[in-house]
């Protein structure tokens, strides 16, 4: 279940039209950028592996998961095993940015998505108008389900492979097919296309194996 959450999480290619709009058509910069903030976001992931896996006890995290596996429940067995005030306080702002930066990626692409779909322009009110499309839906749900993140991410993560992984290669190879070399090209050729196939389809068959319960958990 752990690969549909890593791409929900790291499926960063919704933002690429509107890196594109805010750096113009630049390949350079916009796969510095990519790559800046992979390694950034990666770096801080891997610390946060590390202080979560690294103190909480294999055994509670048992219970962690049959009570919904949210990250307040997470912090809460964190904080029971440092019993610092501290890093308590700590805890909750890191947490916190993570739910909001999650957020505001996700929605960035989103935002200027809807916003051409629509028609909306960029003055105040066209702007007001796709904030309230992009930000209402997901506040609403998130007051009604506190608990539906995981669930979420996790069909976030099956529909991710299909215009993240699956549809973006298929659109490569077709592209080259037609047009033959563009002026940017990303490396790895017809063997890459495939790795991509063939991993947003494995994506999608554990989804849904994990969704039948087919699939070995800890327990």
């Amino acid at each position: 279940m752990t690969l549909p959450f890593c791409l929900a999480s790291f499926g960063y290619h919704g933002n690429v039209p509107s890196l594109m709009k805010y750096y113009g058509k630049d390949p350079r910069t916009i796969v510095k950028c990519l790559i800046y903030g992979t390694l950034l976001a990666l770096a801080l992931y891997s610390v946060w592996l590390l202080g979560t896996m690294g103190n909480i006890p294999r055994p509670e995290f048992i219970g962690i998961a049959q009570k919904g596996g949210n990250i307040d429940v997470l912090v809460q067995a964190l904080s029971g095993v440092l019993n610092s005030r501290s890093l308590d306080l700590l805890l909750v702002v890191f947490s916190n940015f993570a739910v909001a930066s999650s957020f505001l990626g996700v929605t960035l692409g989103l935002f200027d998505y809807l916003a051409d779909l629509f028609g909306f322009d960029d003055s105040a009110m066209g702007r007001f108008k796709t904030a309230l499309l992009t930000f209402l839906p997901p506040m609403i749900g998130g007051l009604l389900y506190p608990n539906g993140f995981l669930y979420a991410i996790g069909y976030a993560g099956l529909a991710a492979t299909i215009w993240a992984a699956i549809v973006p290669a298929l659109l490569a190879r077709k592209s080259r097919e037609r047009f033959g070399s563009p002026k940017f090209r990303v490396w790895g050729g017809k063997p890459m296309i495939a790795l991509i196939l063939v991993f947003g389809v494995g994506n999608a068959v554990i989804h849904i194996l994990s969704s039948f319960n087919l699939l070995p958990v800890y327990q």
